[in-house]
């Protein structure tokens, strides 16, 4: 399929339009200056013949010989380089001229057709057998003269069609400036958005191969330039995107790893307790590597678990089961399976769980899967000998449930905590994890209705807020 130019379609419906209009103009000019011409030149005649009418007139009044004094004014027509003066017979003959030549041919005479048979002034334009073209005006005049049935001027319009032709010939060159003019504008205006378009396709294909570097030259404020900062914006997320992601694919291939080799290693070492030992295993050493895999199992578990959540994310099939729930006995779960690990590392986990907390509508598993990811994060980023704090309490409202974790960790940099929850995102890389998990929490919250609120200071610590709402409490007798 031919590739349509929008430089040619521009030009063609722009141009074709101003074209358009321009020829409407131009040709209404031309008639309304034709017509004011040829009226002046018509009524000009008509004012002639009216006063040989009128003089006529009084000559007959007068008894005066009207054909004499026909004659007489025809022959001595003051006018006559301006226009021909004649008279014509009742055969329709034209015999007296002031020019003084008559032709012995019969001579179509529409304007005094007109003038005999509606009984006024008529009127016409023609040509002489030379081409010429003229205006003719007819007066009758048979109430004066039993001789001669009309009057007749007739004037050359060669003057009158040289000044149109000018003006029209004057037009078309204003016409034709004025087409030269939008032209040469609607190119270089056509060509000030193609250009940037064209950068735009170029630098859109870069971007489609995977190539982010590229930036696009923003020349203006206008519209074009906003679509322009826009892509540029565009790209500069995309490559963040794309650092944090090969990041993410960087971190958990070094997760993974680290498990995997653990697991291997201890397998390994306890396979050969058991084959190639005359001696019984170690019960420590046996019971210290199982521990070791389960361990490290139980990572493996929780980062597959992510990436699928993540993935379910991503495709539009992440889904909750929704029921009411009790806050408190998910958060009291999640907090036991980290204290004893906690210890382990030296952190010290202080949990201050209130008697009662409202009911909350939401999907238990998923919630407790937030608890231990926030939970798992205080105890990741903070040092030995730290403190992480929990607590759970109800809004001053009562409509909603807010649970707090709070350490005294290493905390997040000012710079890194707007990013914090996006996905790939990881402001420390030397902990572990693979930077999608609070952007699963947050998505889990989000669904929820409720609010993940995280506020940090570098050096000093994190607080991580979890907001849900509380489940409407049914009145007695509804």
């Amino acid at each position: 399929m031919a590739k349509k130019s929008i430089t040619r379609r521009w030009i063609t419906n722009n141009l074709g339009v101003i074209v358009l209009i321009l020829l409407v103009i131009e040709t209404a000019l031309i008639y309304a200056v034709q017509s004011y011409f040829y009226n002046n030149a018509r009524q000009y005649l008509v004012t002639k013949l009216n006063a040989v009418s009128g003089l006529l007139t009084r000559y007959a009044a007068d008894g005066t010989n009207i054909s004499m004094e026909l004659r007489s004014t025809v022959e001595s027509f003051s006018d006559k380089d301006k226009m021909e003066l004649m008279a014509i017979d009742y055969n329709g003959t034209i015999v007296l001229t002031s020019s003084g030549f008559t032709s012995d041919r019969a001579v179509s005479m529409p304007d005094y057709d007109r003038a005999m048979n509606q009984g006024g002034i008529g009127s016409g334009t023609g040509r002489t057998e030379h081409g010429e073209r003229i205006m003719m005006v007819c007066c009758p005049i048979t109430d004066i003269s039993s001789e001669f049935s009309a009057i007749r001027a007739v004037t050359s319009l060669e003057t009158i069609d040289s000044t149109v032709g000018s003006f029209v010939l004057v037009m078309t060159l204003i016409a034709v400036a004025i087409l030269l003019f939008l032209g040469v504008s609607d190119l270089y205006f056509v060509r000030s958005i193609l250009r940037p378009i064209r950068e735009i396709n170029a630098n859109t294909e870069k971007f489609a191969q995977g190539d982010f570097s590229a930036r696009i030259m923003q020349e203006s404020e206008d519209e074009i330039g906003e679509l322009c900062r826009g892509i540029n914006h565009m790209a500069d997320e995309l490559s963040a995107t794309e650092a944090m992601k090969n990041e993410f694919i960087s971190s958990v291939s070094h997760e993974l790893r680290t498990p995997l080799t653990a697991i291997k290693g201890w397998a390994e070492t306890l396979t050969d307790m058991t084959d190639f030992s005359d001696e019984p295993p170690d019960a420590e050493m046996m019971q210290k590597g199982l521990h070791v895999i389960v361990g490290e199992t139980e990572r493996l578990s929780q980062m597959v678990e992510e990436l699928l959540d993540f993935s379910r994310m991503q495709s539009g099939h992440f889904t909750l089961q929704m029921a009411t729930m009790d806050v408190l006995a998910e958060l009291g779960d999640a907090v036991l399976i980290y204290v004893e690990r906690a210890k382990k590392d030296g952190i010290y986990v202080t949990y201050e769980e209130p008697e009662m907390l409202p009911f909350v509508c939401g999907d238990k598993n998923r919630i407790r899967q937030v608890f231990i990811n926030i939970i798992d994060n205080a105890i990741k980023y903070s040092e030995k000998g730290g403190h992480v704090y929990i607590t759970a309490e109800a809004t001053e409202s009562g409509d909603a449930v807010r649970v707090i974790v709070q350490d005294d960790g290493c905390g997040i940099k000012a710079a890194d905590l707007p990013k914090i929850k996006t996905k790939f995102y990881k402001p420390n890389h030397t902990r572990r994890g693979s930077g999608i998990g609070l952007a699963v929490a947050d998505e889990i919250i989000a669904l929820h209705k409720g609010k993940l609120i995280i506020e940090s200071e570098e050096g000093v610590g994190t607080t991580v807020t979890i907001e849900l709402p509380a489940q409407k409490q049914r009145t007695e007798g509804s």
